[in-house]
């Protein structure tokens, strides 16, 4: 695929969801810029996904910082060419899964902020440095995850939840406002997928053994079945796609 030298913008793309869409759209031919936060401990594991990515004929630039300082916004973006970024994938996986009352370690304000940053608002923080710093191409798939958990109660996912609702609220409000300068803003909603994230939930193991019996597929979500949704949404014939949520679940919510 002949993508004229543009970019896809991943913030959050070392593991999960942002990882397997990082590694799709190196396949299709897009120059990746992907900012995440990872220990040095993972370094080697990192550089070898990285490579991998290379060795399709992009170029990847990574920086491994924290994605939610504005510094570091500014710092990533003035290292990326002018009209370039033909995508964004917002995959930040960072929040609190405290319960929201309980007698040891309660949901706090701090918690609940920081969580409703990193998955919700940073999202909008990070799109409106780009229309600043004027690296959008013509026409741009602006996109983010959400879940199920957005309507649905789970175990110590209010906090998320609340982000996930935040998520979803920019997400009609840039439909509408950034149309004119050629940008579609979409929400993934994945089915269950066992990630590094998803895990941390309590009780996930049970999350997903009743995912697989609902589902009419009788089996999980996979991150590579979420990166081929990101990818459609790529094309040109997904250009009237805009202010949705797009359930790639294979019918899971359904039941």
């Amino acid at each position: 695929m002949n993508t004229d030298n543009k970019t896809a913008l991943i913030i959050g793309g070392s593991s999960g969801l942002g990882l397997a869409t990082a590694h799709k759209l190196a396949r299709e031919g897009f120059n990746l810029c992907i900012v995440y936060r990872d220990r040095k401990s993972n370094a080697d594991k990192n550089e070898e996904a990285f490579e991998a990515m290379r060795d399709n004929g992009v170029i990847v630039q990574i920086f491994n910082k924290d994605a939610l300082k504005a510094e570091v916004i500014d710092e990533v973006l003035s290292q990326v060419s002018k009209k370039s970024i033909a995508v964004v994938v917002h995959s930040v996986a960072k929040g609190s899964l405290k319960p929201m009352i309980s007698d040891t370690e309660a949901l706090s304000k701090t918690d609940l902020d920081i969580t409703i940053h990193a998955m919700g608002t940073s999202w909008w923080q990070w799109v409106r440095a780009c229309v600043k710093n004027d690296v959008f191409a013509d026409r741009v798939s602006n996109m983010a995850f959400t879940s199920e958990g957005n309507q649905k109660i789970w175990e110590g996912y209010g906090a998320v939840s609340a982000a996930k609702a935040t998520l979803e609220a920019l997400m009609r409000q840039m439909a509408v406002e950034l149309a004119p300068m050629g940008v579609t803003s979409n929400c993934i909603q994945a089915g269950i997928t066992q990630t590094t994230s998803f895990a941390m939930i309590p009780g996930s193991e049970q999350l997903a053994e009743m995912a697989k019996k609902r589902n009419p597929f009788k089996r999980l979500t996979m991150p590579e079945d979420v990166a081929n949704a990101v990818y459609v949404l790529t094309l040109p014939e997904s250009n009237w796609i805009n202010g949705n949520i797009i359930k790639v679940d294979g019918g899971e919510s359904l039941r």
